[in-house]
């Protein structure tokens, strides 16, 4: 094989290399990207979750005022009732 056939199979191995390369620093640059979209979703699925018991703990003081007033609407409608028996 000549000089300049050697160098042509010589360049082209060192085409495919960088080629190689190129490949693997975006394969690794897209997974660093990844990453840090990995951490921000599961930081906004945190404070997702964090507003969601703060919404289930309104929830609850809501049942409890809503009960509480059911309690007391149903005592006074019994005193009505009471006093219509009387008359």
């Amino acid at each position: 094989m000549s000089d300049s056939g050697k160098r042509t199979k010589r360049n082209v191995e060192i085409g495919k290399f960088a080629e190689l390369e190129d490949k693997i620093k975006n394969i690794v640059s897209e997974q660093v990207f990844l990453k840090k979209q990995i951490t921000i979703l599961e930081e906004a699925l945190k404070n997702k979750e964090s507003e969601i018991e703060g919404y289930k703990s309104k929830l609850k003081i809501l049942d409890e005022e809503r009960n509480s007033v059911r309690a007391r609407v149903d005592s006074l409608l019994d005193l009505l009732a009471d006093i219509e028996v009387v008359k």
